[in-house]
């Protein structure tokens, strides 16, 4: 059992951390990632210059726990344990992209695409982790007497394009507000997508030509052209 002073110092801790998650992603918002220095937050935060980097190791490493926490707000990694439908899913995120900082999602973005560093690697898992959310959802819905292999890979393709499809509904609304409806363009995927539910399991037709071509073309020679 820890002791009470030991308590207090992780309390004390974690209010310091807070204070500086809250400062930079206020700073971030008005002001961008590259105007936003480790002095700002400071002020901001009154938190110590020097107790940053204890907390977070750099600004990438900062940029990423002020995106994340901005996300589980609205999108914890709980969200997908049970079967919400989709369209309280997207709900949610209408609501995160409503919150006022729903573009961290496209700084951070392109950060990491201009880098091989710790935000791209650390993109690339937050990316993953969402997928995974998706990929479990789907499996909590998957029908009785599917190939559990075949299942598990096209239930990874539909989380890949799902996930891509609400990202670029996100990216539309940001940049024209006016001309975009975000919660008519959200539960429409949403709607199209749940009276489709049972094809998140077929194979496409093009891909099961694909590989059927693919097939042919190794277990027979080509035939000839005739005039």
């Amino acid at each position: 059992m820890s002791s009470p002073g030991r308590r207090r110092i992780d309390e004390i801790g974690e209010e310091s951390r807070r204070r500086i998650l809250d400062a930079a992603e206020a700073l971030f918002a008005e002001r961008g990632f590259d105007r936003t220095s480790f002095v700002d937050i400071s002020e901001r935060s009154g938190i110590s210059r020097g107790s940053i980097p204890w907390h977070f190791t750099n600004k990438d490493g900062l940029v990423m726990a002020v995106f994340e926490r901005a996300v589980d707000r609205f999108l914890g990694p709980d969200r997908y344990e049970t079967i919400p439908t989709l369209a309280e899913v997207v709900r949610d995120y209408a609501d995160w992209v409503r919150s006022g900082n729903s573009a961290l999602m496209f700084m951070v973005l392109t950060e990491a695409m201009s880098s091989t560093g710790v935000v791209h690697a650390q993109y690339q898992e937050f990316l993953d982790r969402r997928r995974k959310g998706l990929e479990r959802w789907l499996r909590l819905q998957r029908p009785a007497g599917v190939d559990a292999v075949v299942a598990a890979e096209r239930e990874r393709q539909v989380s890949i394009a799902l996930n891509g499809a609400v990202i670029g509904i996100h990216l539309q609304w940001l940049v024209d507000p006016e001309g975009v409806d975000l919660d008519g363009a959200l539960q429409s995927l949403a709607a199209v997508f749940d009276t489709h539910l049972a094809d998140a399991w077929a194979v496409p037709a093009a891909v099961e030509a694909r590989r059927n071509g693919a097939g042919n073309r190794k277990g027979s020679s080509p035939r000839k052209r005739t005039a």
